[in-house]
């Protein structure tokens, strides 16, 4: 038996969503794969006949909630629910616009809430079930050039602490992921240094393990989660020159 019959992933037209999609289809899973781009997606269940393809825009509540209930009717109750769909927009203070956060806040922040508004009340009745929440490690305090994305995923991580004690007493396990740099088409557009990158592979390997394990926090590559959370902790004057010296691009002259 698969470890999650049932599976349902959101941004799993590329990198970590359609890793997972095809590994965990590779292991028997049922994989329901949502995102935008249904050619994607197309592709991606052409791949395995276990891979079943569902388009959506997590940003549209009462299609996710007919996309949920759709999964359910075709395949059975989702066991372990991954919801993926992020947008990485790369913005600081001299190009920043609140039109590039808000679209990066409705995909990366109001795309999970949609999944968890579908998903809670079907795992809370059911007393069963696996919410994983995908959030970055930019998460942990705002970093320069990560305007819109920053926040968004510090709000998901918010998201994942507030809901945790109220899933647990109704027998749901609540996971969030927190990834640092990625091999993905998504890293593939940044100019600047990205320390400590693993391979897609790598990244999955890592979720699947510590989605079995049901811990709360999977965060990796561990040197640049233990930088990270230093960074988390520092005193305001002590973090903001760091950032200015160390993280900030050069301007050019």
């Amino acid at each position: 038996m698969p470890r999650w019959p049932v599976v349902w992933i959101t941004g799993a037209s590329s990198g970590i969503g359609r890793e997972l999609a095809l590994r965990l289809a590779r292991e028997g899973s049922f994989v329901a794969v949502s995102a935008r781009s249904a050619d994607k997606l197309a592709e991606l269940a052409a791949a395995n006949p276990l891979i079943r393809a569902f388009p959506l825009d997590v940003a549209d509540g009462p299609a996710t909630e007919a996309t949920v209930a759709a999964i359910e009717t075709h395949l059975g109750p989702i066991d372990l629910a991954l919801l993926n769909a992020g947008v990485w927009d790369p913005m600081g203070a001299r190009d920043f616009t609140a039109a590039r956060a808000e679209a990066s806040m409705r995909v990366n922040y109001l795309g999970l809430a949609n999944g968890v508004e579908a998903l809670a009340k079907r795992f809370i009745a059911r007393r069963a079930g696996h919410l994983a929440l995908v959030s970055s490690v930019a998460g942990y305090r705002g970093m320069p050039q990560a305007a819109a994305y920053a926040p968004s995923k510090a709000a998901a991580i918010s998201l994942a602490e507030v809901l945790k004690p109220d899933l647990d007493r109704s027998g749901v396990a609540l996971s969030v992921i927190n990834p640092g740099f990625v091999d993905t088409p998504m890293t593939a557009v940044n100019a600047f240094p990205m320390p400590f990158m693993v391979p897609v592979a790598t990244a999955v390997d890592r979720i699947l393990a510590g989605l079995e394990r049901r811990k709360f926090e999977i965060a990796f590559p561990w040197p640049l989660v233990a930088m990270m959370k230093v960074m988390r902790v520092l005193p305001y004057p002590l973090y903001f020159w760091v950032a200015r010296t160390f993280l900030t691009p050069k301007r050019r002259q």
